[in-house]
């Protein structure tokens, strides 16, 4: 009877397992391929629309689908301009190791260069992907970018030491990261390269959780 009881079981689970292939086989072709590429030719499924089918597409046809992200004059301009932001970061952020004196402080200044140095090097790189068009004023706009610490600023910095360093920092600091969280709110509301959006969002993520940090040492 347990013998008898076995072979049910496994007749039933196979013929379980043929009923589910049933509807599989039935959206692909002789090989196995999706339906469309019978040729041998490469093809992309787009899922369909809730209550339709999927359809095949060829990459082509998936590539003319796909939004278009190229980089306009917000993302070339905000890559720009960043790039210049984080130098000032990375110049500010070399005084203090020989001239903070809480070890907090230092070890902002650290992550700080450990975080933008890197930065700086992927937009570079986005830069050499995307050169900007011909008759593109680019150039340096220092004094327009919100947060930029002036000259004399820094020469203050430079000058300070210990404690008096500790708070010029973290009030500079404060007010750069807040320009660079604005320059990438800029960025995200008028660019349309999906790269440039996902380095704003990181310098929104990291640079205001920064600055609440720096706030609670201040």
């Amino acid at each position: 009877m347990d013998m008898a009881n076995a072979l049910l079981g496994r007749f039933l689970g196979a013929a379980l397992a043929a009923s589910l292939l049933l509807p599989l086989a039935g959206c692909t072709g002789g090989g196995g391929a999706p339906r469309g590429a019978a040729d041998g030719s490469p093809v992309v499924v787009a899922p369909g629309r809730p209550g339709e089918d999927s359809r095949t597409l060829t990459p082509e046809q998936a590539a003319r689908q796909r939004p278009d992200d190229s980089p306009n004059a917000a993302d070339r301009a905000y890559v720009r301009r960043m790039i210049e932001h984080h130098r000032q970061a990375l110049a500010m952020s070399a005084l203090a190791p020989d001239r903070a004196s809480a070890d907090g402080v230092r070890r902002l200044a650290e992550r700080i260069a450990a975080a933008q140095g890197p930065e700086i090097g992927a937009m570079e790189k986005w830069q050499a992907r995307h050169p900007a068009p011909a008759g593109d004023p680019g150039g340096h706009d220092h004094g327009a970018m919100p947060g930029m610490a002036t000259e004399q600023q820094l020469r203050e910095l430079a000058q300070a030491r210990g404690a008096a360093f500790d708070r010029l920092f973290l009030s500079l600091m404060t007010a750069h990261h807040q320009g660079a969280v604005t320059m990438a709110g800029e960025a995200l509301a008028q660019g349309n390269n999906g790269a440039v959006e996902e380095m704003a969002n990181e310098v929104v993520a990291v640079q205001s959780a920064e600055i609440h940090r720096m706030r609670a040492m201040g």
